[in-house]
């Protein structure tokens, strides 16, 4: 049985000691990987170490390309203004306000992700800021 296992990314040290032994000790680039315990399928990653060292780049990890965030802060602060207006609302009267009010389009979970993010939890049907106290 397979197991997803999150990957992530190796570290910027790792990195430069592998580009160091592909051209220091002119390692092959599956060497390379193998030597220190990269995945083979990493070989491709190995080239893009070697190829952005030779570019002068950083080898420092970088925000993965096309990874945006659905919600931009303006639309952060939409959604928050409507939570503290209506705290009873559901995540779907959430989506269809951001739709109607931004013009942006996102799944439940990403509302609910969002407000978890911004500090709010469901309480008894509400959503409040999770270090709100009572009165």
């Amino acid at each position: 049985m397979w197991h997803h296992v999150r990957m992530d990314a190796y570290s910027e040290d790792l990195r430069r000691k592998i580009v160091e032994a592909v051209h220091q000790r002119a390692m092959g680039k599956s060497e390379a990987a193998r030597t220190f315990g990269v995945s083979l399928s990493s070989v491709s990653s190995v080239k893009r170490y070697v190829k952005a060292v030779q570019e002068g780049r950083s080898l420092s990890a970088g925000k993965a390309p096309g990874k945006r965030p659905k919600l931009s802060e303006s639309t952060k602060r939409l959604l928050e203004a409507d939570v503290e207006e209506r705290p009873w609302a559901k995540l779907l009267d959430r989506c269809e306000y951001l739709k109607k009010v931004a013009g942006v389009q996102v799944s439940q979970s990403t509302i609910s992700r969002a407000l978890r993010r911004m500090g709010f939890s469901r309480k008894k049907g509400l959503w409040v800021r999770q270090n709100a106290t009572s009165s």
